[in-house]
């Protein structure tokens, strides 16, 4: 089983910043990759960004260039920066943490609040 603790959401104006954290805990010896996702009010939960165990990343186009997704192994932890918010990032983010042991573990993150709003 794996633990995962959210933090960093909140409100901001548009073209700020926020830093997501997520602290994983537990049995994650195994870890294929570590993601973020959010969902919008009516809208389908969708990938924002995703760093595999070797570091690869991958982007949602909608946030190339303004979020990073980066992990400290150390901590078992996760960041999201989030730079040059919009309006339309507002959402519930996700953590997502998968492990592979035969097959593929999924296990989620309570979720996050971002709104982004003058």
């Amino acid at each position: 089983q794996v633990q995962l603790v959210e933090s960093g959401g909140g409100l901001v104006q548009p073209g700020g910043s926020l830093r997501l954290s997520c602290a994983a805990s537990g049995s994650i010896d195994r870890l294929y990759d570590m993601g973020w996702y959010r969902q919008a009010p009516g809208n389908q939960r969708e990938l924002v960004a995703s760093i595999t165990s070797g570091a690869l990343t991958n982007y949602a186009d909608s946030v190339k260039g303004r979020f990073t997704i980066s992990k400290d192994n150390a901590k078992n932890t996760v960041y999201l920066q989030m730079n040059s918010l919009k309006p339309e990032d507002t959402a519930v983010y996700y953590c997502l943490v998968r492990t592979l042991l035969h097959r593929l573990y999924e296990y989620w993150g309570q979720g996050t609040q971002v709104t982004v709003s003058s």
